[in-house]
């Protein structure tokens, strides 16, 4: 942002510190009422003919702003995607055991992506790998949503599963 003597446009649209319009004004008129009521001259609206400029408190702008950023950041919740591997001979100790995983990713709010590698000829028994996958998600239905059914990529096939959103 431009403020006081950065400002390069000879007028500009003045504002007040409270929001009442003082017309336009040259630069160095708004610099002498900013400097009057101990306040800086902003640049808002730099690509405007001609540009806005407002009186305010430079610094307790920037501050206000960090705060509202800093709020913004701690109310945000980052999802992480977990990976849970599969094979298409999987057997029902180990897939219990990778369901008891993926289920308690989902409950902590993380997406899972479940993915079955073919191994050598087994690439030719995609179905097996298919059916592995879907008995995977309908196993998940209580805590997930299916958010990409199963797909080939490459020697891999995957499915995306996201946690259930609760609405209270």
């Amino acid at each position: 942002m431009m403020l006081n003597d950065g400002i390069r446009a000879r007028e500009v649209r003045l504002i007040d510190q409270n929001g009442d319009q003082l017309g336009i004004k040259s630069k160095i008129e708004a610099l002498e009422i900013a400097a009057r009521v101990n306040l800086d001259v902003v640049l808002v609206a730099p690509n405007a003919k001609p540009p806005v400029a407002r009186i305010m408190d430079y610094g307790k702008f920037k501050f206000e702003q960090q705060k509202k950023d800093k709020e913004a950041r701690k109310n945000q919740k980052i999802i992480n995607v977990k990976e849970v591997r599969l094979s298409p001979t999987i057997d029902e100790h180990d897939f219990n055991t990778k369901l008891r995983n993926a289920i308690k990713f989902l409950e902590k709010g993380d997406k899972v992506k479940a993915s079955i590698r073919f191994k050598g000829r087994a690439i030719t028994h995609k179905e097996i790998g298919q059916r592995v996958l879907d008995r995977f998600s309908a196993a998940c239905t209580e805590v997930a949503t299916v958010e990409s059914p199963p797909k080939m990529d490459g020697r891999s096939m995957f499915l995306m599963l996201a946690p259930k959103i609760d609405k209270q």
